[in-house]
């Protein structure tokens, strides 16, 4: 079994200011007796009728047991444990029924009452599951399911999971089978894995479904990298040989850029669905992904999913084993708290873009172009006037799903993209002021290969312990750095990454090959139709305003979100219709005229925009070290990047 996070967290305590330190028993105190492990069976046979059931037997002690759900899942930075969609409880013991009481003010709490001589009872729950499922698969994060007793660290709790599935389907996990199971001929029914703690079982989700195929990546790397795939249609889930090259060039390019694997295995987890919703979710020894049915199907679709797999992939190194002090929590009912989210998150970002470009999941043209949009949507960001980067973590649980209209001045959650901006600075600085003999990579090898090869294990860190290993790369007033990116207000967006990369944000008439392609494709990147540099609105395909830029043309004409065009300039709307308007008022004084539906009210707007159509693109500064280009070269030689 892996060595459990608690024991590291302990082993770290000299290395790190705020890890966990263990509490040594008096030489008097007898050594504990352990308590046998909870027994719980997943049945996921009901999916297609979106029920997932368990039966959980779980140790107890005469008098009141107080068991509990998850409240807050990690990687999710906000409450979003479904104790509203757990229905069907009961428990019983030796065959009898067992009186059971909510919790007044902790409502995933169950406080059930165990007679004298019990010392397990056996729980019955149903979960009413609508999201992530489709008649032919289905994907089990574990809160769903999961009772054991409340207010005890997670990680000190043992359980045996099983899981039964319909016949024939297979399933993806990072659990261990004890039983037999043959990913390549899989039969469906029950499997029994390994036992394991709380704690893992929760970063431990199952995939499963009807088409379903395990390829084996990069056979060469230890320990051993797989990606499942289930699909709704039989030929999706068999991936391009060209796609799975891609994949295992990210196994090797990840062991290049951190020095060190924190799991025994890792499992890719991919569902790919126009049903089953978008997803993407790290787990410490797998991730679960996923995209729309067609959406790794050929090179162009790929695009908009390009960074999908390499980011997840890097938070079981940032994230997973190197976690905020404050945002690691020991159990799922305690809030965690998000202010380092911008290292967490923001640092994934930028790393799981560099790595899909260093493995050819996209050309090194590809993300320049992404790197645009990203830069560009943030340097058009109002709301960063009365908004610090850092807020946006730490209201991370409040940001999160709220309502687009309006949210460029709200802000949020910034801390992604504000973060891949900022460590795109780091890594260009210290290339410059090493003359590129080093670069974020080093300090990659320090922060996150901390320890060598783990098992997974989470080790924590503060702000501290980040400019202390930026130091030991190259000395700077790193402290400063942080604090001015971070903490203070930055009207406009750091673009000295991309500047010091040798590159430059300009906006041009066109957009870039990219961003075509992403319009062309469907995807969720591109499904807008973009005038948010000119007008200042994202307009959806149906012509409905989604958000409108805080101070922009179409806000100065009394726009608002929720707003309909009807025509443009006389002429009914469409996205054609709207840029040919703005290439008509180049230039001369004439308003673009609009006709828009808000509720059942109609009403007409003349904007006063005159400088053409905008676009976000990158060009090469002649004189200057082609950083950026370096940064995304692969480091394995394994592949050779797209040209």
């Amino acid at each position: 079994m892996p060595l459990r996070p608690s024991l590291l967290l302990a082993a770290a305590a000299t290395l790190l200011p705020f890890a966990a330190t263990a509490q040594k028993s008096p030489a008097t105190t007898p050594p504990a007796v352990p308590k046998p492990p909870i027994v719980i069976t997943a049945d996921l046979t009901d999916a297609p009728r979106k029920l997932y059931h368990a039966e959980i037997d779980i140790p107890v002690s005469p008098g009141t047991a107080n068991l509990t759900t998850p409240e807050w899942i990690p990687g999710n930075h906000r409450p979003t444990g479904p104790v509203d969609d757990i229905t069907g409880v009961v428990f019983t013991a030796n065959g009898q029924p067992l009186k059971w009481r909510r919790d007044d003010t902790d409502l995933y709490q169950f406080h059930v009452s165990i007679p004298k001589g019990v010392t397990s009872i056996h729980a019955h729950l149903d979960c009413i599951v609508t999201a992530r499922i489709t008649q032919k698969m289905a994907v089990l994060e574990w809160e769903k399911l999961l009772l054991y007793p409340a207010n005890t660290p997670v990680a000190n709790i043992a359980i045996q999971p099983s899981v039964t599935v319909p016949a024939g389907w297979g399933i993806g996990t990072a659990l261990t089978p004890t039983s037999p199971y043959d990913p390549q001929h899989p039969t469906g029914g029950t499997t029994h894995y390994a036992p394991t703690t709380v704690e893992q079982l929760e970063d431990s989700p199952i995939i499963t479904g009807q088409y379903f195929h395990e390829f084996a990546l990069a056979p060469e790397v230890s320990p051993k990298h797989f990606i499942d795939v289930v699909s709704d249609a039989p030929e999706d889930s068999n991936l391009r040989p060209a796609l799975l090259g891609e994949i295992s060039n990210l196994v090797r390019e990840t062991g290049a850029m951190y020095a060190s694997r924190h799991y025994n295995q890792y499992h890719f987890l991919l569902t790919l669905s126009d049903v089953a919703g978008g997803e993407g979710l790290e787990h410490g020894q797998s991730s679960d992904n996923g995209i729309d049915e067609k959406g790794f199907s050929d090179e162009a679709h790929q695009l908009g999913e390009s960074d999908l797999l390499a980011h997840e992939f890097t938070h079981s190194w940032n994230g997973k084993y190197r976690r905020p002090y404050n945002l690691y929590q020991t159990d799922f009912n305690k809030m965690q708290q998000g202010s380092l989210l911008w290292v967490y998150e923001g640092m994934t970002q930028y790393l799981g873009n560099v790595l899909a470009a260093r493995s050819g999941l996209k050309s090194q043209a590809q993300y320049r172009d992404l790197l645009a949009l990203s830069a560009a949507q943030l340097d058009y960001k109002p709301g960063r006037e009365w908004r610090s980067t850092e807020d946006t973590a730490i209201a991370a649980s409040i940001l999160r799903g709220g309502n687009p209209a309006w949210s460029n001045w709200k802000r949020g959650q910034d801390y992604y993209q504000e973060g891949e901006l900022l460590w795109l600075d780091a890594d260009t600085l210290i290339r410059k002021l090493t003359n590129n003999q080093k670069s974020l990579n080093d300090f990659e090898h320090i922060f996150l290969g901390k320890g060598g090869n783990t098992g997974p294990i989470i080790v924590t860190y503060n702000r501290d312990e980040l400019i202390a290993d930026l130091n030991q790369v190259v000395p700077y007033d790193w402290a400063t750095f942080l604090h001015n990116r971070i903490d203070n207000l930055n009207p406009r967006a750091d673009l000295a990454g991309i500047e010091q990369g040798g590159y430059k944000l300009v906006y041009t008439d066109k957009p870039s090959a990219s961003e075509k392609t992403l319009s062309s494709t469907g995807s969720r990147r591109g499904a807008s139709v973009d005038v948010w540099y000119s007008l200042g609105i994202r307009v959806n395909p149906e012509g409905n305003l989604v958000d409108v830029r805080w101070n922009g043309p179409a806000d100065k004409a009394r726009l608002a979100p929720g707003q309909k065009i009807i025509a443009v300039n006389g002429n009914v709307y469409s996205a054609d219709a709207l840029k040919q308007a703005i290439d008509d008022a180049k230039g001369n004084s004439n308003p673009i005229h609009l006709i828009l539906q808000a509720d059942t009210f109609v009403t007409e707007a003349n904007i006063d925009y005159h400088n053409g159509q905008r676009y976000p693109s990158l060009v090469r500064v002649d004189g200057t070290p082609d950083y950026l280009d370096d940064i995304t070269k692969p480091l394995t030689t394994q592949m050779q990047a797209k040209q």
